[in-house]
């Protein structure tokens, strides 16, 4: 357009037609400026959300590298300072949820067009015994682009996740309906009420189970299970959970026993003991006990008799409770050092004397200690053979006898 007025036109419809095209570009102007202002104020607000979401992720993840000294704090650091297992777990817990935290935070962050597909990844199948329950998703319309054809069925996209139904209180009502003669009025048949591990007590068997085993399985204390059932407002206290199990345990006894019985039958038998921290009652402290396991497995030599373990407890580890736990039993007794075993092996022993085997697991600790702080060339030698020994037996583990004799002789003896 000139600035000139010489060089405008005299005709007055040409003069106008100018004037819209101007007035024409100039909304079109005032439009498109109006779009730049408002994509702007976005990219401003979205400079701004990455940049919280930015300095977010810095500090979760400085809060990781803090986890992360503090597990190198407790694996190389003073016994003092060390992490137990437990909080070993809980660490690596933490470290791995807020990955997963960002993850999800950058992820939701893409735009929807830009989000990556995550690639599939192998997983251990879950167990053929969960129920499946299969949902079928179709297409809100199947035609195909010519038109002209139906499509047919030529495959499916699997996939599988896991669902889980929260455990359901329910009430078990029992009737016995009682019947009698209308003429004599006498004598009345009832089925007889049925046994229960809780006489006139309220709970099922199977409201017993899921108690013992939350405790002592999955090491729930009773009055976390109390405040657990109290949402769905069943009401247990945590003494009468205490009183059933006290019942369960009287019950069980025999089956404990029994299996105890079935391992000293066998030819030989694993005997291990571990500490057990236990509420000292009036001190409102703990005191150390002590769990002593045994167990039987015979599939290692090409048994057939299943595997069991039976445990008793204990609040001492002397060879008085070993010598009560195996008494009859002279068989061969798989041990690490501990000198209350010895007893078992003298002469002297009611019933006769049984046979101790070492156990190499804990030998090699104190062989491998040694290798990984680098200090001792016969420590890692002895580390190298112990594994080629190990990787001869996990070639013959289950077969007969003869068989692993054999092998050793010819592959063990030379190593």
């Amino acid at each position: 357009m000139t600035n000139s007025a010489s060089a405008l036109p005299d005709d007055v419809d040409t003069l106008k037609a100018m004037l819209v095209a101007m007035a024409s570009e100039k909304a079109e102007l005032q439009t498109e400026a109006g779009q730049l202002r408002g994509e702007t104020a976005e990219l401003k607000a979205e400079i701004v959300r990455m940049a919280t979401l930015n300095e977010r992720a810095e500090e979760r993840i400085a809060n990781l590298h803090v986890i992360i000294k503090q597990l190198e704090r407790a694996r190389f650091g003073r016994s003092s300072e060390k992490l137990d297992a437990d909080q070993q777990a809980f660490a690596f817990d933490e470290v791995q949820t807020g990955l997963g935290m960002l993850e999800a935070e950058l992820e939701a962050a893409r735009p929807t067009g830009e989000r990556r597909q995550r690639e599939a990844r192998p997983r251990k199948a879950f167990p053929a015994h969960l129920e499946r329950v299969e949902i079928v998703i179709e297409p809100e319309a199947v035609a195909c682009a010519c038109g002209a054809c139906r499509p047919v069925r030529i495959g499916e996209d699997v996939s599988e996740r896991l669902d889980v139904t929260p455990a359901r209180f329910r009430v078990i009502v029992t009737r016995r309906p009682k019947y009698g003669c209308a003429q004599c009025k006498e004598g009345v048949s009832q089925a007889p009420a049925p046994g229960h591990l809780v006489e006139a007590g309220v709970p099922s068997e199977a409201l017993l189970a899921h108690v013992a085993v939350s405790k002592y399985a999955d090491g729930l204390p009773l009055y976390r299970q109390e405040g657990i059932y109290a949402r769905d407002g069943v009401e247990i206290s945590r003494n009468s959970m205490a009183n059933w199990m006290g019942h369960v345990g009287f019950h069980l006894a025999p089956l404990a026993d029994r299996i105890l019985a079935l391992i000293k039958e066998g030819a030989r038998v694993y005997a291990d003991e571990t500490t057990l921290p236990t509420l000292s009652p009036g001190s409102g402290k703990t005191k150390t006990a002590w769990l002593w396991t045994y167990a039987r497995d015979d599939r290692t030599f090409g048994g057939t008799a299943p595997p069991m373990v039976a445990y008793r407890f204990e609040d001492s580890r002397g060879g008085e409770s070993v010598e009560r736990h195996l008494c009859g039993y002279t068989g061969l007794l798989q041990v690490d050092g501990w000198g209350a075993y010895n007893r078992l092996a003298e002469a002297k022993r009611a019933g006769g004397p049984l046979t101790l085997a070492a156990c190499w697991a804990h030998l090699r600790r104190k062989f491998y200690e040694l290798h990984v702080s680098g200090v001792s060339h016969v420590a890692s030698e002895t580390v190298e053979r112990m594994a080629e020994l190990w990787a001869v037996e996990e070639e013959i583990r289950g077969q007969d006898p003869d068989v692993r004799r054999a092998a050793r002789q010819k592959q063990s003896a030379a190593i």
